[in-house]
């Protein structure tokens, strides 16, 4: 092969520490590591947008522009700063009007951002446009990412449905969708397009195939992303290099693997291995890598994995001679496009650095690891585990009745949590919508955008009240109330643009944190009083009644019941928001319903009741 340059991308400090710490990473950690990523020369650091800012505030109390300009601020311009965002709905699911997107593409790049990630949950082109054009208004990348998903395994026919003339639906996302995706987006003025593979789903051989059909048809960097939860991460990003991919996307060694991307230091050897010109500083890398393990240590208590992968450094450790053999293997699979070698190779080779195994669950299932566990806890809750397997295989059947959204989030939960409430609804003999979700209702009736294939009118007027598609009205948005805070000086909640984005993005989350900020400033200019108390600790809140508790940290969004309902089992009593995801609480319990010890917008921690029966 002849040499060329790959540019990476460096996922660590969001997409990283999100898949595998909850986004825990304080200022002080991230401002460790800084220096070195300085000296690094990643083109660009993938470091806010996703669950940062939200997390920053509600969990850290730290202010999610600060992060972004501090980063900016030591790195300069070695590396272009990146975030990721939804299109028009930016983190959260309703669409927000131009002026609010305008707004928050002008300060992000003010701040600092270099590159702005875009995709859509139903790769509707139509919701990129506007963050396009306003992004490259104020002199950022656009960064446009056609979200991979797979169709659905349908069940097989039997004779009788062949003799009524029924057919298997026809494959949707074949390459020629990709590939047209990316020619839309390109038409509308992107810089660069991504293959977004955020479940980790897509092969080496698919992923061969879509980085030179994509290359041949726009002129512009191709990015590919991906993560290594089923076990396809390493090979297809091997794969996705020897196809002549332009960019890919790494996490540094020790925040690397599992439900993250592939580490920089693997596909460092097989660069050098294939030819391929990395202008990456590995001892700098190497740096990252070293604090970034006492940083894992500090998160314990979040670590998804909790498993370390062996220490390594590629410029003086000299590899064993039988993982040296696996990574010639997998090159030579890699440009034979041997899909099964290049696999094979690469678990061997991850395996022997104590990566984490491959989730075969998640790869034989098809669909997305995050909403698999997600089916398995609210079925755990609702103490209905048996009904696993036949909510498994409803889920091409609610997919398709859905319009066949692509399985990333938000649909990919949308579609999960229908389908165990279809399981359960058949279960007890009732019509499998009986029951439906407040977010499913709104897919169905087009708020979410266009949908890969057509929805039935008859079924949209079954769900939803209405036949026609119906698009989700901006021009009844209504800006979040700012009100003056009088025990805090006389001053406004928010003071400024950037503060007031914050309210319009993460409504409950950021009038939380900008309270406490106007308080402690407050506080901080009047005369000194005795120290302060240390905060209680977390609550345990006992009830001698049935109730329905709290899964997670969360802030009560909405009830769907009041006082005096009875209540079924399996029933959804109000949406708890955590870390900007909608989570539709059922009840386990038969009842009716005595208080509330939440009001709406109140927080209520995780394993404490929230709704009392009487």
């Amino acid at each position: 092969m002849s040499e060329r340059k790959l540019k990476i991308r460096d996922l660590t400090l969001r997409d990283g520490q999100q898949s595998a710490f909850a986004t825990r990473m304080k200022q002080e950690q991230i401002d460790r590591v800084l220096p070195f990523y300085k000296d690094a020369n990643f083109y660009a650091m993938e470091v806010w947008g996703g669950a940062v800012p939200d997390s920053v505030m509600r969990f850290l109390g730290e202010n999610p522009w600060t992060r972004l300009e501090s980063i900016h601020k030591e790195v300069s311009e070695v590396s272009k700063l990146t975030a990721l965002s939804r299109g028009r709905n930016l983190f959260g699911y309703a669409p927000y009007t131009d002026e609010i997107i305008e707004g928050f593409c002008r300060n992000a790049i003010e701040s600092g951002l270099g590159i702005m990630r875009i995709f859509d949950a139903l790769n509707d082109v139509d919701n990129v446009k506007s963050t396009i054009k306003y992004v490259k208004k104020y002199g950022g990348i656009a960064d446009c990412a056609v979200c991979y998903t797979i169709d659905p395994k349908y069940p097989k026919l039997s004779f009788f449905d062949k003799l009524k003339g029924k057919k298997t639906p026809e494959d949707v996302f074949t390459d020629a969708y990709f590939v047209d995706k990316a020619k839309q987006m390109a038409a509308l003025g992107a810089d660069m397009i991504t293959i977004k593979d955020m479940s980790g789903l897509i092969p080496p051989k698919r992923v061969y195939d879509l980085i030179k059909l994509i290359k041949s048809n726009v002129s512009i960097p191709v990015d590919f992303h991906t993560h290594c939860t089923p076990g396809y991460g390493l090979a297809s990003v091997i794969s996705a290099i020897a196809a002549g991919v332009d960019i890919v996307d790494t996490n540094i060694w020790n925040f690397a693997g599992g439900p993250a991307a592939p580490a920089i230091e693997l596909v460092y050897i097989f660069c050098q291995k294939m030819g391929v010109q990395l202008d990456i500083n590995m001892e700098a890398v190497h740096k990252i890598s070293d604090e970034l393990l006492n940083i894992r240590h500090e998160l314990d208590a979040y670590d998804a994995v909790k498993q370390f992968p062996k220490p390594f450094n590629p410029l003086t450790d000299k590899l064993d001679p039988a993982i040296e053999a696996e990574f010639d293997r997998a090159v030579k699979a890699a440009v034979e496009v041997d899909e099964d070698t290049l696999v094979d190779a690469c678990h061997k080779i991850e395996a022997y650095f104590n990566f984490p195994a491959p989730n075969e669950l998640v790869q034989k299932a098809e669909i997305p690891g995050g909403m698999y566990t997600n089916m398995v806890a609210q079925l755990k809750s609702l103490k209905s585990e048996d009904l696993l397997e036949p909510a498994m295989k409803l889920i091409p059947a609610v997919r398709l009745a859905a319009g066949l959204p692509p399985l990333v989030t938000p649909t990919s939960q949308i579609v999960g949590a229908q389908a165990v409430n279809c399981a359960i609804s058949l279960s007890k003999g009732k019509p499998m919508y009986a029951t439906t979700s407040n977010q499913f209702v709104n897919l169905v009736k087009g708020e979410y955008g266009k949908t890969p294939v057509k929805i039935d009118p008859e079924f949209r007027l079954q769900i939803a009240g209405v036949r026609e598609e119906t698009p989700y009205d901006t021009s009844k948005y209504q800006m979040q109330p700012n009100p003056v805070l009088e025990d805090c000086g006389g001053v406004k909640l928010a003071e400024n643009e950037k503060e007031q984005l914050l309210l319009e993005l993460f409504p409950q989350v950021a009038k939380d944190y900008l309270t406490k900020v106007k308080r402690a400033r407050w506080e901080a200019s009047r005369p000194k009083e005795p120290e302060p108390q240390p905060l209680p600790e977390k609550p345990v809140i006992k009830i001698d009644t049935d109730g329905v508790y709290a899964p997670v940290d969360s802030v009560v969004q909405k009830y769907l019941v009041k006082v005096g309902d009875t209540v079924k089992r399996g029933q959804v009593v109000a949406i708890l928001d955590a870390l900007g995801m909608e989570n539709h609480i059922p009840s386990e319990y038969n009842g009716v319903v005595k208080e509330f010890l939440a009001k709406e917008g109140e927080v209520v921690y995780g394993d404490n009741p929230f709704v009392v029966f009487e």
